[in-house]
């Protein structure tokens, strides 16, 4: 199988590229500048993409599979302070993603389409997200130890799942559990919907490693097709 893979040096992203690569497949693994990348890996082509440029998307998706999307503001900040403010100065830019990546598959209408997004637009219950509620939005930041001002960012996630549920592309969105950290590979997690999968102790967590085990196992086996899907320990 040929994977893209946006945001291909970013937490998740990164993982994705290694677990894609380990179970065989080709892979394009785009940066905002892949002249900064020294890779000699088998089985992956870098190549530089902006994600708003629809066109120059479209230009690299034939012959490609799956283009799974990790952009995220913060992917090259230095430090944590520095991504909440990438991922804050202007939330529109989560939606403005998912528009550009949706009007390139005009091009390439049998491409499937996996957007790594945000746990913020899952259900506290039936028809009420956390991104809807300051109340809950805000004890959820405060139990991960992010500013308030993170909230712009969560809601830009919700807006670009409202954006992609609009469309009649083969997308898949992709909510981490709220708690996502890079730890172990284990293989062992559950899927969800539209809800968060809490473990035992009622959180929400999970390794990126075990996210890219679920975003290529998506890749492989479609199931949450124009859906969203979550997981969690």
């Amino acid at each position: 199988m040929r994977i893209g893979v946006i945001g291909a040096t970013g937490t998740i992203g990164s993982r994705v590229v290694i677990e894609a690569l380990e179970r065989g497949h080709h892979v394009t693994a785009f940066t905002r500048d892949a002249t900064l990348i020294r890779e000699d890996r088998d089985g992956i082509v870098w190549r530089s993409l902006d994600v708003f440029d629809a066109e120059g998307i479209a230009a690299v998706l034939p012959g490609m599979d799956v283009l799974i999307s990790g952009f995220q503001p913060g992917n090259a900040a230095a430090d944590i302070a520095d991504t909440v403010e990438r991922s804050t100065a202007d939330p529109t830019v989560f939606a403005a993603a998912a528009r550009a990546l949706l009007k390139a598959l005009d091009t390439r209408p049998r491409t499937r389409l996996i957007v790594i997004g945000g746990a913020g637009s899952l259900e506290i219950e039936p028809g009420l997200v956390h991104a809807d509620s300051e109340e809950h939005l805000h004890a959820g930041l405060d139990r991960l130890g992010l500013p308030r001002k993170y909230a712009a960012a969560v809601r830009g996630h919700r807006d670009a799942l409202n954006v992609l549920r609009t469309s009649n592309r083969l997308w898949t969105y992709f909510s981490p559990a709220e708690d996502i950290a890079p730890g172990e590979r284990t293989g062992r997690f559950r899927i969800g919907g539209d809800q968060p999968v809490l473990d035992a102790d009622g959180r929400s967590r999970i390794s990126a490693e075990d996210a890219a085990v679920a975003l290529v196992d998506e890749a492989e086996l479609p199931r949450f097709v124009q859906r969203r899907f979550t997981i969690g320990y």
